[in-house]
């Protein structure tokens, strides 16, 4: 190997791992270095054994801080100034530690995916059955097409390749155009279909994974640095929907709650909703680099009896979204917790939470359970309480919550996407039906039409902190360059500070909050003093001009009242606006690769399809 010690070839030398899988249970990844290609691939359990890490992992490293920061802050579903806040302010330099630690987990799943593909291809044995062969290889480029889809939407232009010994031989190659990078996904995809069974008895991939990560990238690819979608493309689309919705193995869960709890989503199951996930190790018997270890960032001080120091609060955003529909509850509490919200599945041991609250909350009887007292909205999703609500199953920076790659939820939408197409406002009952039945499981009501900002706000309610929204951003931007730009910056508001008692919850459901931007010195609130009849000032919430010190209604909106938080912020002293463009869309390379590669700083190019 030559002396180019970049972040490529790390990831390259770890894809040998993808042999070291040993053990009786689909998540056991203990290192066992005295099995090579030449002789392990000698049964089909030895095959399963080896497509495991991909799993897991091959993945660790993006999941276990950089896909907070890269698939929801940086789309302002949360904030926390203290969690990686450059993804919220767009400031993410090559230096970024999480922009490498994504980087090369990305391409430890491309690069043990390859070796897959290379050693099943090569070395299995007759004792091998072809469903198990076609099974792995599937697997192995479902997962490769799904690492270069993330690739894509997070830096553009980036390397494809499929031979690890030439890259490692080479590792000084140029960068691939957008276009053709997002063509080998859709033919990796194509060909994990083509793979892939119908139905599976444990946690592995099926066709229909493969066919709604499809139809994801193909609703991509219509639009992708084009001004109209392509209709032929968007038919194919829904095709691929319609075959997972109607005849595959997978059902919307009836409560949306139910995606993010212990009982029907941890480490030893798949509920029915999940086509694709990262399957995590048991928190107490597996080890780093298989367990779910984002749980003591995601998780706050009283949230949980195992040591957690994180916790993301909903953005402006978010908030403003939820006060439009209050009977969005259901999205609402699964995903922030709100004043005065109880949870009967949340500590059930009475540990955290003192029985004087629990009885008060909300006129809810509660024997167990935990009743969130806190005057501001912190993450409920991933937060799954004690370790006696996960029967034991709980450490600290150790969750056994499943990491979504896609559930089906997001089938329907894309069906209700490609459905609305190129048109202003889709008004099919096909395009209908696919976008109510999500909103049916949370218990709004139907839509009798919708457009591209209704359904932008369907999936950010929907995907709210499910760390996708992001991505999905980046395709709606490479199709409406000019339209997304005017959203990133004036229908955004990122990086503004909610605090405890800056929330309160009003009869109707709604929520009052005041907020302030956390890139300035002063002052914290927008407070105005020249009412002599209130010495402490006047706040600025979001609903009513309130005095500082009691909250007390001092003009609503229906006396006229107005929030404008731009130009509040605007006239505060050391307030710099986050501004979106083409220049910070996609984020910088690692420096690391370009320092040591120069095609980083040269055109992309073609890439070699062998056609």
């Amino acid at each position: 190997m030559k002396t180019k010690n970049i972040l490529l070839i790390s990831a390259l030398a770890a894809g040998g791992c993808a042999l070291s899988s040993c053990g009786s249970d689909f998540l056991d990844t203990t290192p066992n270095n005295d099995y090579v290609a030449a002789t392990y691939y000698a049964s089909d359990e030895a095959v399963l054994k080896a497509v495991e890490p991909l799993y897991n992992y091959a993945w660790f490293n993006y999941n276990y801080r950089a896909m907070i920061g890269m698939g929801a802050i940086r789309a302002n579903d949360g904030w926390n100034p203290y969690l990686n806040p450059e993804f919220a302010t767009f400031t993410v330099t090559g230096l970024s530690s999480e922009l490498a630690n994504a980087w090369s987990a990305f391409y430890m799943v491309v690069s043990m995916s390859n070796q897959l593909i290379s050693d099943i291809s090569e070395y299995a044995t007759d004792a091998v059955s072809d469903d198990i062969k076609n099974l792995a290889l599937g697997e192995a480029y479902l997962m490769r097409g799904t690492a270069y889809f993330y690739l894509l939407r997070s830096w553009g232009e980036v390397i494809v390749y499929e031979d690890n010994e030439k890259m490692t031989a080479d590792p000084v190659v140029p960068l691939t155009v957008e276009e053709d990078v997002l063509r080998f996904v859709i033919r990796d995809l194509r060909r994990a279909v083509d793979l892939l069974p119908t139905g599976s008895t444990s946690n592995h991939a099926t066709k229909y994974s493969a066919e709604g990560l499809l139809a994801k990238a193909l609703l991509a690819q219509s639009g992708w640095n084009k001004s109209t979608r392509d209709e032929a493309t968007l038919a194919e689309v829904i095709t691929l929907c319609d075959d997972v919705i109607q005849n595959g193995p997978y059902t919307l869960l009836p409560d949306y709650a139910d995606l993010y709890k212990y009982a029907t989503n941890n480490f030893a199951m798949q509920n029915s909703e999940t086509l694709l996930a990262m399957h995590w190790a048991d928190p107490l018997t597996g080890e780093w680099g298989s367990m779910n270890a984002n749980f003591s960032d995601l998780g706050w001080s009283g949230s949980s009896d195992v040591n957690v120091w994180g916790g993301i609060y909903a953005s402006v955003d978010m908030l403003d979204f939820y006060n439009q529909d209050p009977s969005d509850s259901i999205r609402l509490h699964a995903t922030f917790c709100t004043p005065g919200c109880y949870y009967d599945y949340m500590d059930t041991g009475n540990d955290l939470v003192a029985a004087s609250d629990k009885t008060t909350a909300n006129g809810y009887p509660t024997p167990s359970g935990y009743v969130y007292s806190k005057k501001y909205c912190q993450l409920k999703k991933w937060v799954v309480g004690t370790k006696a609500d996960c029967n034991g199953h709980l450490a600290q920076m150790a969750s056994p919550l499943n990491t979504y790659i896609m559930r089906l939820a997001d089938v329907y939408l894309i069906k209700a996407e490609a459905c609305l197409g190129n048109q202003d406002v889709c008004t099919s009952t096909e395009g209908l039906d696919a976008i109510n039945a999500v909103r049916r499981r949370a218990g709004v009501a139907d839509l009798t039409s919708f457009n591209l900002e209704q359904l932008i706000r369907e999936r950010r309610i929907e995907f709210c902190m499910d760390f996708s929204n992001w991505y999905d951003m980046v395709t709606w931007y490479r199709w409406k360059p000019n339209y997304m730009i005017n959203y990133f910056n004036n229908k955004q508001h990122r990086a503004f500070m909610i605090n405890e008692g800056d929330v309160l919850k009003n009869a109707d459901g709604t929520l009052s909050y005041r907020t302030f931007p956390n890139r300035q010195s002063s002052p914290w609130y927008f407070i105005d003093f020249t009412d002599d009849a209130h010495p402490d000032g006047l706040c600025h919430w979001n609903d009513a001009l309130r005095d500082y010190a009691t909250n007390e209604v001092v003009q609503s909106a229906a006396d006229g009242y107005t929030y404008d938080v731009d130009a509040l912020s605007r006239a505060c002293d050391g307030y710099n606006p986050v501004i979106l463009s083409e220049a910070n869309i996609f984020m910088p390379y690692p420096e690391a690769d370009v320092l040591r590669n120069h095609y980083f700083n040269e055109p992309a190019q073609s890439y070699d399809f062998g056609e």
